[in-house]
């Protein structure tokens, strides 16, 4: 991770992006972050879409807390549960 500060960036913001390979770039003011760039080079937009959209991000949360509490699913009784659902349609 590189920080740089906003009052001391001169260049056109594609510049520092060409030097991001895998890492972040955090920009400060008054040192404090107030942006991040990171690099998208690997990340598929649907990836990209599904973890910035706060509706998936609370059902993601839910599940990590059910899941902790030992409510789960096994393959099976997942496959069961879709097919009960299926023919409720």
């Amino acid at each position: 991770m590189k920080t740089l500060a906003i009052s001391k960036a001169t260049k056109p913001l594609s510049e520092y992006t060409k030097k991001l390979k895998d890492e972040l770039l955090i920009l400060t003011s008054n040192g404090r972050p107030v942006v991040a760039i990171v690099s998208l080079k690997n990340v598929d937009l649907e990836s990209l879409s599904l973890c910035t959209n706060p509706d998936f991000m609370e059902i993601i949360e839910i599940s990590r807390k059910e899941f902790k509490k030992g409510k789960k699913l096994s393959l099976s009784e997942m496959q069961k549960e879709i097919a009960r659902m299926d023919s409720d349609i």
